[in-house]
């Protein structure tokens, strides 16, 4: 069972009461089990996220980030775009990882939930009845791991360390201060990728 102040964390910093966020929160905490790891405080762990964009479910990814710790604004937190439901957990400091992902058996029973046949309809997930949730979410919080995961062995992945940066400079056009290693040459002046002109 979810620790009852993590999950209401979870769903706090989620927004909205749904299945998808306590699947990743159990998927992070049963990855974090394997692995031997607590929670990041910094960069100890890193995230390599396979969902994407507008699909169903991607509330998963909070979750994993609530338990793991990994977040975007720790740079330890990547998304691949692939539109999975699976994720690998790294242990930097170790270089040992361990690959997660939803069994298909599973998902694609949860893709016929009430809930969904709601969100199908266009319905927000917060303006569905609880009661409507209930039933997934009890059992999605009491259920063995191996009935709604797959979990790989332990493998080696090594994560490239880059040293932060502490520089910033004033774009040469708008001003605003940019950390160096994103600033651009642009008519012999140094300025931020969005007044070079560039995508990247």
């Amino acid at each position: 069972m979810v620790d009852e102040k993590l999950l209401e964390l979870g769903f706090a910093f989620h927004g909205h009461k749904c299945p998808a966020m306590p699947l990743g929160l159990r998927a992070g905490l049963k990855a974090m089990e394997v692995l031997g790891v607590e929670r990041s405080k910094d960069k100890e762990l890193y995230v390599i996220a396979e969902t994407g964009k507008g699909h169903a479910a991607g509330c998963f990814l909070d979750g994993i980030m609530v338990a793991t710790g990994c977040t975007y604004g720790k740079s330890n937190i990547e998304k691949k775009y692939w539109d999975k439901m699976a994720f690998t957990l790294v242990d930097t400091k170790t270089n040992r990882a361990v690959r997660v992902s939803l069994k298909p058996e599973f998902f694609a029973k949860a893709l016929q939930s009430p809930f969904v046949e709601r969100r199908k309809q266009g319905i927000p997930p917060q303006d569905i009845p609880f009661e409507v949730l209930k039933p997934l979410l009890d059992r999605i919080l009491s259920m063995p791991y191996e009935d709604f995961l797959d979990v790989s062995e332990i493998f080696e992945y090594k994560i490239e360390k880059k040293p932060g940066c502490f520089t910033a400079v004033p774009c040469a056009i708008c001003g605003e201060l940019t950390f160096e290693k994103a600033l651009r040459v642009k008519d012999g002046k140094l300025v931020c990728i969005p007044c070079s002109g560039y995508e990247k």
